[in-house]
């Protein structure tokens, strides 16, 4: 603990004195029978004692915790929390538990700007599920939550289960340190010590309830989302899905560049995204992207060549530029893999943001045995957010289940291989259903292929999954 030893023996002792600890057998939250329960609502009784904790909790951060404003998880730590804004001069935002159908009806409650910091601030932390409740809304809003403190952690998995969730936890007491120094003073009876540490040795990992895990899902509609975007093409694409409604996008892997942009004339009134593999194309000639930008234009959507970058920064950005394709000529968007580091990023941006250009990062594959899963898709988020300006967005497959914490909410999800019925090809290709994909997995975008190109009738059977996606994203908003 980084506070000192003689500060936090007193703290314990005076929370010991107002009775806000109790040993026994007691029922918490969680359901499950403890032998030490801990009520610090008592503390606003005691002025003194609330200002101490007010005091001590900013002083146990480490210096190079950096934040912006603070927000306590109502409503025990919510009077820490006024203490703390107001004798450091912090501006403080208040989360609503219960959001009101009257009025402004916000979640988040206060004057902030996007981007900025918040420091969530607890009384308890247990499995940490209150601290990701407060969390979610916060990130929806556009703020960034990377550190929670805390007056005591039951040492019960609330660490390691915000860690995943990309949140550091700080501690002022730890509960076994609080039942040491009571035993030491003579407050508690011979074996209650032995007795708790057999409880959390019996429950040393509470679970986050599902209720909360659900919180976390992205809750904020398309328009909301294009507010709170940095990148001047990801802006732009929130408004062409708003426009068209319709969050279909089509991969084009089609055989020959006058068959794409034959489809692409034929499909476009539905999608508000082409992706295309412009090297596959035999009969690629220099004129082909003026032919295909004019059909964009025509039909109000942009184009996505599905290029996945992977070298260097240097290289990829003489590919992006030069060669025979020419892509940042005619391509809004382009895709990359992160393999080679943020670097790869650098080089890309140096030729794409003057442009108003905008990258999707690869963070998972739909093709079975990839390896973007896990610490890959987790770097590729956090580089995300390091190059909001040109970093639009992922390829995602279950952006629901990612354990990297919730993801900036200006972030665009595209998720390949949709089809109407769930499946796979012979060529290791999984696929899902739009409903599946938009409201379960969380994403934005489907990405359709060989279910519309390989149809009798590409054009109806793309407005047919036009329908089916928005449906999908309209029925997502209305769950929350």
């Amino acid at each position: 603990m980084s506070s000192s030893s003689s500060s936090m023996e007193s703290l314990i002792l005076q929370l010991h004195d107002i009775g806000a600890v109790k040993f026994g057998n007691f029922k918490l939250k969680s359901g499950i029978y403890s032998p030490v329960y801990i009520d610090l609502r008592l503390i606003v009784s005691y002025p003194s004692l609330l200002t101490l904790i007010s005091q001590t909790l900013i002083s146990s951060l480490p210096p190079s915790t950096h934040y912006d404003v603070v927000c306590g998880v109502p409503y025990t730590a919510l009077p820490i929390a006024t203490v703390v804004s107001v004798s450091n001069n912090i501006p403080m935002l208040m989360r609503r538990k219960e959001i009101k159908d009257y009025g402004t009806s916000k979640a988040i409650e206060g004057v902030f700007e996007k981007d900025q910091t918040c420091l969530v601030i607890e009384d308890l932390v247990t499995s940490g599920g209150s601290v990701l409740e407060t969390a979610a809304p916060l990130r929806a809003v556009g703020l960034k939550v990377s550190d929670a403190v805390v007056l005591i952690d039951r040492q019960q998995g609330g660490r390691e289960n915000l860690e995943e969730n990309g949140i550091r936890l700080h501690s002022m007491i730890r509960l076994t340190d609080m039942v040491r120094v009571l035993k030491e003073k003579g407050k508690i009876e011979e074996g209650v010590e032995a007795n708790l540490l057999r409880f959390l040795e019996e429950n040393g990992r509470v679970s986050v309830p599902t209720s909360v895990e659900k919180v976390n899902a992205k809750t904020l509609g398309f328009k909301e989302r294009s507010e709170m975007c940095s990148n001047q093409m990801g802006k732009k694409l929130f408004e062409v899905m708003m426009e068209k409604e319709t969050n279909l996008c089509l991969a084009a892997d089609v055989g020959t560049a006058a068959e794409l942009l034959d489809i692409a004339d034929k499909v476009g009134p539905e999608i508000c995204l082409l992706k295309i593999h412009v090297d596959i194309l035999p009969d690629f000639t220099s004129d082909f992207g003026s032919k295909l930008r004019a059909i964009a234009e025509k039909h109000n959507f942009l184009i996505f060549e599905d290029r996945k970058f992977a070298d260097i920064g240097n290289t990829v950005t003489m590919q992006y530029e030069g060669g025979v394709f020419k892509i940042l000529e005619w391509a809004d968007i382009i895709n990359a893999h992160i393999i080679s580091g943020p670097g790869i990023v650098d080089g890309l941006k140096l030729k794409g943001l003057p442009r108003g250009k905008g990258l999707l990062l690869l963070a998972e594959m739909s093709s079975a045995g990839n390896l973007a899963t896990g610490d890959y898709t987790a770097a590729a988020a956090k580089i995300a957010e390091a190059h909001s300006d040109f970093v639009m967005g992922f390829i995602s497959v279950n952006p629901a289940s990612w354990k990297c914490g919730n993801v900036n909410p200006s972030m665009i999800h595209a998720t390949p291989g949709v089809q109407m019925v769930k499946g796979g090809d012979g060529l290791g290709q999984q696929y899902n259903t739009p409903h599946s994909v938009v409201t379960e997995r969380g994403s934005d975008i489907i990405i359709v292929g060989r279910g519309i190109i390989k149809a009798e009738n590409p054009a109806k059977t793309a407005h047919e999954y036009r329908l089916e996606g928005w449906k999908a994203y309209l029925e997502k908003c209305s769950q929350y």
